[in-house]
């Protein structure tokens, strides 16, 4: 990146730009040309994604051919690079207590553009997959229909997140628009998993799970409860007038941690500042594995500026 545009597209300080760098993976075993000009690379997808601009109208004077970023971004979410990433920025963080372990879940639908939706039909097979990630991570492999769904507003994605205490992203699960929220949950607490510094397993469980009512149900609880995992969630009306017609065979109402509740909203937040990459708000992509490699590459970044500030 040449010192007149720099200080025009450049998002990483130089800082948070060592402890990324240092967390790529390197070219040793690989074949073809060796990487080149990483901070480039890297810069071009942030910015990308955050302008939402077709890939052909990458300023090439900042970034480069944009097909050198563009094979660089499928490559990375094929290989799961960003959530390698994550996962070792999120074992920093934990190492000095930056974590807050009360997690907070939701989702959040983002319309699918009409340039991200001209491949197979969403309720067809994609008939093809991609590789797994050496940590063989799920997401590294194209789900069916390019998780591309058919909701009430039309052809959408749907992004699951689970946050901590001050809404920072641990994990991240994309579906079609169309799947229910209760029914990915388990799959968004499989998602948490911080390894430490040093030894010891990597951590998994939060100290409590905070949801709306759309996650309410006598599955999610027992799943929760099974796990030592407080549940802060709220009864359906249904689900307590049911409960009501029992009379004294209906037991007593779940727990309900009102305080504890009122700290939802940071989930929402954390959705508000995500989508303000205009890549993220609407679903440009055709692979629903780089869509959602922009959305780890988004928690990457927020987690860099928390650890950086002061």
């Amino acid at each position: 990146m040449s010192t007149s545009t720099s200080s025009r597209y450049r998002i990483l300080t130089d800082e948070q730009w060592a402890r990324v760098e240092s967390l790529l993976p390197s070219n040793e075993g690989r074949k073809g040309h060796p990487f080149r000009d990483n901070r480039r690379i890297v810069e071009g997808l942030i910015y990308r994604a955050r302008t939402g601009i077709p890939w052909r109208d990458l300023p090439r004077d900042a970034f480069g051919p944009w097909q050198t970023v563009w094979k660089r971004h499928r490559r990375y979410a094929a290989e799961g690079t960003w959530d390698s990433v994550l996962a070792q920025i999120l074992a920093e963080a934990d190492a000095v207590g930056e974590i807050d372990w009360t997690v907070s879940v939701d989702s959040t639908i983002s319309r699918a553009h009409q340039h991200g939706t001209n491949t197979t039909r969403p309720d067809q097979p994609t008939g093809a997959r991609s590789n797994h990630s050496k940590s063989g991570a799920e997401h590294c492999q194209e789900p069916e229909g390019h998780a591309v769904g058919r909701s009430r507003g039309g052809l959408s994605s749907k992004l699951h997140a689970a946050v901590d205490g001050e809404g920072m992203p641990l994990s991240i699960v994309l579906t079609g628009g169309q799947r229910n929220d209760g029914v990915v949950l388990a799959e968004v607490l499989v998602d948490i998993r911080v390894p430490r510094i040093g030894p010891g397993r990597p951590r998994t469980r939060p100290d409590a799970v905070i949801a709306d009512k759309a996650y309410s149900n006598r599955v999610i609880r027992k799943m929760l409860s099974a796990r030592g995992i407080r549940a802060v969630i709220p009864q359906k009306s249904d689900e307590q007038a049911a409960r009501k017609r029992k009379g004294s065979t209906g037991g007593r109402p779940p727990a309900m941690d009102k305080t504890t509740y009122a700290g939802r909203n940071v989930v929402e937040r954390h959705f508000n500042l995500a989508k303000q990459w205009r890549g993220i708000a609407t679903r440009y992509e055709k692979l629903a594995i780089t869509y959602r490699a922009t959305a780890v590459l988004c928690a990457v970044v927020a987690w860099l500026r928390k650890l950086d500030a002061p």
